[in-house]
């Protein structure tokens, strides 16, 4: 069975979807065999050169005209949040499969009209929330829903990077607040996956944004400045539907901090921390260890840790980000061949959105429900 694949946007996120539909028929034995036929961008000259880079047979400027192309049967949409929702749907109706970026929309009102297109129509879709994929989340799973530290009792988590900390940096799509939010929707979007993932439905929240940098130049040596009107840094009390109290903070303005993405969960009988810039490591901590040896150990990804042996056979050596990206391409192929893979689908990219909401309304009104 073979499948064609329509690629919408060839920026960051663009290419590692393109790296990682080249890359999955290498390191996985896959039911269904993904061939790259359609390429949009953007401009015919710039679809062009990216089409050729990443091995697309096409390309266009028109990403409808990809959408409706009959060879076509999955949609990667990488392009800016504002857009998810007309070209999630139109490929939706068009009877593809749809695997796009998070956030999945700017409204939890337009989420759900997403979610319940693609379950009406019956498509398989999927939502970029690929750090789930690490092995070392797996294992993190595993440990919290054995019982191995006991009852869940706090999380706490942080994503903080600097791409945004030059106050000179010009204004881009990511600061249009029709984009759903700054950097709580960019970056927090992860951490709310996360919390989901590895402790369950978040029930109340409690937030605050800030906006730090008011202004920026209005595109590149631009004398002219545009107003800022998402926030820098925002964070958030969360209590979980099983009793479990957390917190969370996103920043994008944090100076030297490339990929922090620290997750520390903390239970009655041990805890467990995991930090993305280590993302081949896990430090688990267990009450029952001997006194004097007790405190966190720290476990290196191998083998052991499916999928990483498909990628090498030797623990230690790190996996990487692309590379989650292909273990989240591998769920996404499975599940149309009509496997089980427990990947995030548009209902979680949904329910990570309705969390994300409730947090921005919580921010004038204190403690809100999610709804």
């Amino acid at each position: 069975m073979e499948l064609g694949l329509g690629l919408i946007g060839s920026g960051f996120m663009g290419r590692t979807h393109a790296f990682a539909f080249n890359n999955v028929a290498r390191v996985f034995n896959l039911p269904v065999k993904v061939q790259p036929v359609m390429l949009a961008d953007v401009g015919e000259e710039q679809a062009a050169r990216a089409a050729a880079a990443f091995g697309f047979a096409e390309s266009t400027a028109d990403w409808r005209r990809l959408v409706a192309d009959p060879r076509i049967h999955i949609v990667s949409v990488t392009s800016p949040n504002l857009l998810h929702k007309e070209m999630a749907l139109a490929a939706i109706a068009a009877g593809k499969h749809v695997y796009c970026e998070k956030p999945l929309a700017p409204k939890a009102s337009e989420a759900e009209e997403m979610a319940r297109a693609a379950e009406a129509k019956g498509v398989v879709t999927a939502v970029g929330f690929n750090y789930l994929k690490n092995p070392m989340m797996r294992l993190a799973k595993e440990i919290i829903d054995s019982g191995e530290i006991g009852e869940i009792r706090a999380f706490s988590g942080i994503h903080t990077e600097d791409f945004m900390m030059d106050t000179e940096a010009p204004w881009t799509w990511r600061l249009d607040p029709a984009g759903g939010g700054g950097a709580l929707a960019d970056l927090g979007s992860h951490l709310i996956a996360a919390a989901r993932y590895l402790v369950g439905p978040v029930a109340e929240v409690c937030g605050e944004v800030a906006t730090l940098v008011a202004t920026r130049p209005d595109g590149a040596g631009s004398a002219k400045r545009k107003p800022v009107e998402v926030e820098d840094i925002g964070r958030a009390f969360l209590r979980f539907e099983n009793g479990c109290n957390g917190v969370l903070e996103a920043s994008w303005i944090a100076g030297g901090r490339k990929m922090r993405q620290d997750l520390e969960i903390t239970g009655s009988r041990g805890s467990i921390a995991y930090c993305g810039e280590r993302m081949n490591e896990l430090d688990l901590y267990v009450t029952s260890d001997k006194a004097g040896r007790d405190g966190f150990r720290k476990i290196l990804a191998g083998p052991a840790n499916e999928p990483y042996g498909a990628f090498c056979v030797a623990p230690g050596h790190q996996l990487g980000f692309n590379d989650l990206k292909t273990i989240e391409v591998c769920d996404l192929v499975r599940a149309i061949a009509g496997e089980e893979t427990g990947h995030a689908d548009f209902r979680e990219g949904l329910e990570v959105q309705r969390t994300l909401e409730a947090i921005y309304r919580s921010v004038e009104g204190g403690w809100t429900r999610v709804s």
